[in-house]
């Protein structure tokens, strides 16, 4: 359980991540919003799940999957060369919560 409340830092830095204009209006409407649904994740948190399989769907379905065919993929290389930040051959991105 974190119990810890998001900012509207957090939010504001969060938005700009994934690049979504919001006005200090926004961020402050979304606030209280945000911390509602970490306090249900907190509850969920609390459940006791001891000795439950998990359940990966309700429904008995399954997915139809095409076939796994091996085609031409970019290096590595190839595919860091317009990377902003890298690190150890890796895309490297601003941490946005602690």
């Amino acid at each position: 359980m974190s119990g810890k409340k998001i900012t509207e830092k957090e939010v504001k830095n969060i938005s700009d991540f994934a690049r979504i204009h919001l006005d200090e209006e926004e961020i402050s409407n979304l606030v209280p919003q945000l911390n509602e649904i970490l306090d249900y994740f907190d509850k969920i948190d609390e459940a006791d799940t001891e000795g439950l399989e998990p359940l990966f769907g309700i429904h008995s379905q399954t997915n139809k999957l095409r076939e796994d065919e091996v085609g031409e993929s970019l290096t590595q290389n190839t595919a860091l060369s317009n990377a902003k930040d890298i690190e150890d051959g890796y895309f490297k991105s601003p941490r946005v919560r602690d």
